[in-house]
């Protein structure tokens, strides 16, 4: 198995749209998210604004033509309303954004039958490296043990809980510093 990453701009990523949601459909049926057609319907209403966002960027993971992973964000507005979803508010030293600070991270996933083989690992290294970033914020189910173990095994820190839309489940906020 040799799987190749490739670093995409918004065009590029949009282009892909359908395979990236076949890969989405996949990772987050099953437990703990267990997301339907209409969690996927939300979720490529965003893709389809976030590609356009000035700095955004993904790395997609491909096997022979077929995409198995991605990840993908861009950097946090000055006027992002994602600190506002925090359950305890945060100090405002931490949630003051000017549209470099923060790298979000919005999705990371990879094919059930293509885990455990670095996948993830590749994917947020090749997301993560060369970002003019500070640091990256992502959400993330705290019942996804392996993604959990991940993230704290690429630096990643707590920083509260959040909901980060109406309906959701709550998220633990995890922060990594680029340094």
């Amino acid at each position: 198995m040799t799987i190749a990453i490739q670093v995409l701009d918004g065009g590029q990523t949009a282009s892909l749209e359908e395979q990236l949601r076949a890969v989405f459909i996949e990772a987050f049926a099953e437990p703990p998210y267990g997301d339907g057609p209409p969690d996927v319907g939300r979720a490529f209403r965003r893709f389809r604004s976030q590609v356009r966002r000035h700095g955004f960027r993904a790395a997609v993971a491909f096997d022979a033509e077929t995409v198995v992973g991605m990840a993908y964000g861009y950097p946090l507005a000055a006027n992002t309303g994602w600190w506002d979803a925090l359950t305890e508010p945060a100090p405002e030293e931490l949630r003051r954004e000017d549209g470099r600070r923060t790298f979000g991270l919005f999705e990371l996933a990879v094919r059930p039958a293509w885990r455990r083989r670095g996948v993830a690992t590749e994917l947020h290294r090749a997301l993560v490296d060369g970002l003019d970033n500070r640091r990256v914020m992502l959400n993330s189910r705290p019942e996804a043990t392996a993604a959990q173990a991940a993230y704290r095994a690429w630096g990643y820190r707590r920083l509260g809980a959040a909901v980060p839309w109406e309906g959701a489940a709550e998220h633990d906020v995890m922060l990594l510093d680029l340094g």
